[in-house]
């Protein structure tokens, strides 16, 4: 069956405990038909009934709950955007740590754990990371075809803002993406590259400035003199510029492009904002700021 050019599905992918749930209940604000846990065998037959239905925006979550059907999933995605369809795929991923705290909290078992009797908590904790390890490997092959979000250390509020945000994108082509983010609370995992700009000078110190971001007038002034920090956008600005089209020729879709500082408030901030708008002209840009975002979807739900 041919399908309309402007039909939009959106594919959830991820970690079992990585927040999916949360980002179908974004797409779902966004008027998308949602499905949970589809087999990959129905995903052509889904996508053909809700066409006869003049669906145009449908939101399919398959995870390693269908593990021995996942390797038809690739060519399946090529088929739809061979018909004409926008086709996105979104990977929620987050640290084994994280997802084993989940999961203990949750007290819910992980759908690739063995049954048997309870072991001791180490036992336990043993198994769940043997597998997420598992998991890890089968999702491996959708994960390279995916915008990937970490979502170890951000709220679901934030995760919500960055599938919208992902999903009112253009999906033609290439999309770059600029993240701030603070090594203190570590190394955001959804990164192609990352930079470390820690030994810039650093407006903390400076009393007037240190309770400011880099969104705002004076912090970025003071960053704009200083010729470390001219130096380090330069070159930045210059690699990425020299690989951007190499990247969208190798048929990459996506690019997380990660900038980290101390406390992911003033250096790393203001290179992600000057880098976004080097970039915007030229190709789909967006930016997170992974502190400073949950710094505000914590006093806009408090």
């Amino acid at each position: 069956m041919n399908t309309s050019p402007n039909v939009q599905i959106v594919l959830i992918t991820g970690m079992s405990g990585s927040g999916k749930s949360v980002a179908l209940h974004a797409l779902e604000d966004l008027g998308f038909y949602c499905v949970d846990n589809l087999p990959p065998e129905l995903l052509m037959q889904l996508v053909d009934l809700e066409h006869a239905h003049h669906a145009k925006h449908l939101a399919i979550a398959i995870d390693v709950r269908s593990a021995s059907s996942l390797p038809l999933v690739p060519e399946q995605l090529k088929q739809l955007k061979a018909r004409g369809l926008q086709v996105d795929s979104i990977f929620l991923d987050a640290t084994t740590d994280t997802l084993i705290r989940r999961f203990s909290e949750t007290r819910r078992r992980h759908p690739l754990s063995r049954g048997g009797p309870e072991n001791a908590l180490l036992d336990q904790r043993h198994a769940l990371a043997d597998a997420i390890e598992l998991e890890r490997n089968l999702l491996s092959d959708l994960r390279m075809q995916a915008h990937v979000i970490d979502s170890s250390v951000i709220r679901p509020t934030q995760l919500q803002s960055y599938v919208k945000a992902f999903i009112a994108a253009p999906g033609e082509q290439l999309t770059l993406v600029f993240e701030s983010f603070s090594f203190k609370r570590g190394i955001p995992s959804d990164a192609d590259f990352v930079f470390d700009v820690r030994m810039l000078p650093n407006p903390h110190y400076e009393p007037e400035l240190r309770a400011l971001t880099g969104q705002d007038a004076p912090v970025a002034d003071y960053l704009r003199r200083q010729p470390e920090v001219q130096r380090m956008l330069d070159q930045i600005h210059t690699f990425l510029n020299n690989w951007m089209n190499d990247l969208a020729q190798n048929h990459r879709s996506y690019v997380t492009v990660a900038i980290g500082c101390t406390g992911g408030q003033h250096r790393s901030v203001y290179l992600v904002e000057q880098l976004t708008a080097l970039f915007a002209p030229h190709w789909v840009t967006l930016k997170r700021h992974r502190e400073m975002d949950a710094r505000f979807s914590t006093s806009a739900t408090s």
